[in-house]
């Protein structure tokens, strides 16, 4: 196994020059890409709606190209679904990628062709582990296996009986993977995409738990429920007595810090790494390719133009755009792209800041659905996530999931505030002191937040419920939603999901 993790170390350095290209000179790769992206288009059905033909330019571009949600990219999405190629993509597309973006009745179906797969899904992967690679030269990661969760698959809703297939991005890509890549992986691919969650935790476990697992894929709720299974079945006190060679957890879809702590139990040392990525349905957008920072850096060669919309801008008719090169640091930005996948202009619903423009790396900073604003506070999931992980540090707790809501005015003087809903792992000993640190955070982190604070004139102090374990678990589960890329929103513009919560805790 040595020669082999030697061998592979070598092949996956040597794309570490083309990752450096597109940092040292991110401008040219964007606009190389934006030509590849027209090029391919121009035959397309959309490519001649919108004259495609024609485009020579960014401008020429963005002036007749309307900005796009689900919504209005359905009609192109069903119809290749239906059967039919060559509407948004000049190659054919044989694979959807299912998101719900949030835990509402309606699924998403984002095309994956074969460009994006193998371009930008496969390459994400591939450019993680050569970057951890070079952060962590002595690495000895493919002397075992690499434990992956994956979502599920299903027959394409809209042709059941035709040969494309849907499914949650991670069951696709797993789907998809070349031999050598199955043979490196952990448990079984039948087990790995079954679609009964519970079934599937068991199983993967009874499969994983002998294994020499020497890395993890996967979300955080998820990976936390299989180790702590493990656990059970070896008896073990944390996952490095199963597990002694386990050195690093590839990590998205959620922010890690709510759940640091807890990894922290499972996996108590100081040699275990963790790395950020941002893979979602429609692209592999960003990694953290430092160890020492949570920042990640913006992944420009992957068949993948981007352009962005200032968050002030967001609820105006006609919203400014701009492209990477006119972007500005610690602004709050809504992402749009177009893509090797036949998005065009398409709004993903995240929003980022960029911490840096040379190269262009970045923070999630939440979803454009995903806030609180009920009182003119703004308050993202950014600043949410940071309260709930500073009030769980210094009261030492360690968190499960959460979800906020507002508390709207109901006459006769009353204020507002902001209703939580928290299920620990760990409850603190003080539910009010957990309260007011996170209060304390929220001010801290949000001045538009701290205004409405003062003196308790428009919002007074949060109002938090302790949930049970397994409550955020059972909700999912009651909305059909459990498991693959369906997450609890951390907040609500509404009382729609907090009210549902608040009604199963009453049961």
């Amino acid at each position: 196994m040595e020669v082999i993790n030697s061998f592979l170390t070598w092949i996956f350095k040597n794309r570490l020059g083309q990752i450096e290209n597109f940092k040292q000179n991110p401008i040219p790769v964007q606009e190389a890409t934006f030509r590849e992206l027209i090029q391919s288009g121009k035959g397309t059905e959309f490519g001649e709606e919108f004259g495609f033909e024609s485009i020579k330019s960014y401008a020429d571009f963005a002036g007749r190209v309307p900005v796009f949600d689900y919504e209005s990219s359905k009609p192109y999405f069903e119809k290749t679904m239906q059967g039919r190629q060559n509407v948004i993509w000049n190659t054919e597309i044989e694979w959807f990628s299912k998101s719900s973006g949030t835990t509402g009745s309606r699924s998403k179906y984002i095309p994956v062709s074969e460009q994006s797969l193998e371009e930008c899904h496969y390459k994400g992967g591939k450019d993680m582990l050569s970057l951890y690679i070079s952060n962590y030269p002595d690495t000895k990661l493919f002397t075992g296996k690499s434990l992956t969760i994956g979502g599920t698959l299903e027959k394409n809703p809209l042709n059941p009986e035709g040969t494309a297939k849907a499914g949650d991005v991670s069951a696709v890509i797993m789907q998809n993977l070349p031999l050598w890549v199955q043979f490196a992986r952990t448990p079984s691919l039948e087990t790995a995409l079954m679609a009964d969650w519970e079934a599937k935790i068991e199983k993967m476990a009874r499969e994983t738990m002998n294994e020499n697992v020497t890395s993890i894929a996967g979300v955080p709720t998820w990976t936390i429920v299989l180790l702590r299974r493990i656990l059970e079945l070896k008896k073990a006190k944390n996952i490095l007595e199963v597990w002694p060679n386990l050195e690093v957890f590839f990590h998205g879809a959620v922010a890690f810090g709510p759940y640091r702590s807890l990894f922290w139990e499972l996996i108590p040392s100081d040699k275990m790494h963790y790395m950020e990525t941002y893979n979602a349905s429609e692209g592999f957008f960003g990694i953290q390719d430092q160890p020492d920072s949570d920042e990640l850096l913006l992944l420009l060669d992957y068949g993948i133009f981007y352009e962005f919309i200032p968050m002030e801008e967001w609820e105006t008719e006609w919203p400014k755009v701009v492209p990477l090169q006119d972007v500005e640091v610690g602004k709050n930005y809504a992402v749009v792209i177009s893509t090797n996948g036949g998005l065009w202009r398409y709004k993903i619903g995240d929003t980022i800041k960029f911490t840096s423009t040379l190269p262009y790396r970045f923070r999630i900073s939440g979803r454009t659905k995903h806030f609180i604003n009920a009182f003119g506070e703004e308050v993202i999931v950014e600043n949410a996530e940071a309260a709930v992980q500073f009030a769980a540090e210094e009261t030492h707790a360690t968190i499960n999931n959460f979800t906020a809501a507002p508390v709207y005015f109901e006459g006769n003087g009353s204020n507002g505030a902001h209703e939580w809903v928290i299920e620990f792992q760990k409850a603190p000993e003080s539910l009010d002191e957990f309260t007011r640190l996170l209060d304390q955070k929220l001010r801290q982190v949000n001045s538009d937040y701290d205004a409405k604070r003062y003196k308790d004139i428009a919002l007074k102090m949060p109002i938090v419920h302790q949930a049970n374990q397994g409550l955020f678990e059972a909700w999912l589960g009651k909305k059909g939603k459990l498991g693959g890329q369906h997450k609890v929103p951390r907040l609500s513009n509404t009382r729609e999901y907090l009210e549902e919560i608040l009604e199963m805790m009453k049961g």
